[in-house]
């Protein structure tokens, strides 16, 4: 079965979805003939792409502003899906941001903030959208990250949260499974969005420079496909970008590198980058 055969007619919502990697999801399923719930903060956004998918001559996606760190919006999202398509297949949890910055210099508000969008905000989506997702015996996405695997100086908060994401995907993984429902963990190294030109209050900023040299950069329509073919074959995770496949094999295997070079980040304070951040 080819990724856009599994993919057609499916009902899928993604949180997320104003920008970057969320964006570039509803433009390729929607092009696969998806079903679309698509939710961010930023409506404005959101009503700009569906008229984008639309103008395509693709289903206008349905548009439901929410915000993953209040309570009650995904339930109202989901909600909306089933009233417009009758069926939940597919939710994908990729909403998230940043937080950055020397531990000294950080609070626990700066914690705070970062595990209520990355981690509650995620699980926030998973029970929503799971009375669904295990009456259809579909499928979760979370996007995680290549920092669940190695964090470095100046991302704690960051890193932290993403560690988590991976912990409750391989502790969930096995339990869905008994109820017919598969979960796939993304976790993309650099991929282009706008996530480095979000501040650690998670306000965007149009005019930030990217901080990652482009050479090291995966356009996001290459990792789009990279995450919709393993979402198809139903893998329990997936790394995205070459770099980040080889800081995953380098952390299990040789951990001492990444220590090593954490070090000499933290010793000429270039592992800390100032607002906005990745």
């Amino acid at each position: 079965m080819s990724v856009a055969t599994f993919f057609s007619s499916k009902s899928i919502l993604i949180t997320g979805a104003s920008s970057g990697i969320g964006e570039e999801l509803a433009l390729q399923l929607a092009a696969a003939g998806a079903h679309l719930t698509l939710t961010a903060r930023r409506r404005e956004l959101l009503d700009a792409l569906a008229q984008k998918i639309s103008a395509a001559g693709h289903e206008t996606p349905l548009v439901v502003s929410a915000d993953v760190t209040r309570d009650g919006d995904l339930e109202h999202a989901v909600s909306e899906s089933l009233r417009a398509f009758n069926k939940l297949d597919i939710v994908i949890a990729n909403a998230g941001f940043g937080v950055v910055g020397p531990f000294s210099k950080l609070t626990l508000d700066d914690y705070r903030r970062q595990f209520e969008t990355n981690v509650f905000g995620l699980l926030r989506t998973l029970y929503a959208a799971l009375p669904e997702i295990q009456k259809s015996r579909g499928n979760l996405v979370l996007i995680g990250s290549v920092a669940g695997w190695g964090a470095t100086p100046g991302a704690s908060p960051y890193a932290m949260s993403k560690f988590a994401v991976r912990a409750l995907a391989n502790s969930i993984t096995a339990e869905l499974a008994l109820e017919g429902v598969k979960l796939t963990l993304i976790s993309p190294g650099f991929v282009a969005s706008n996530i480095r030109r979000i501040d650690n209050r998670g306000t965007f900023h149009s005019d930030a420079k990217e901080p990652i040299p482009e050479w090291l950069v995966m356009p996001t329509q290459t990792a789009v496909r990279q995450i919709l073919r393993a979402i198809a074959k139903g893998k329990r995770e997936a790394i995205i970008t070459g770099h980040g496949k080889a800081l995953v094999v380098i952390e299990r295997f040789a951990p001492w590198i990444i220590r090593a070079a954490g070090r000499r980040m933290a010793a000429n304070r270039g592992g800390y980058r100032t607002e906005p951040n990745a």
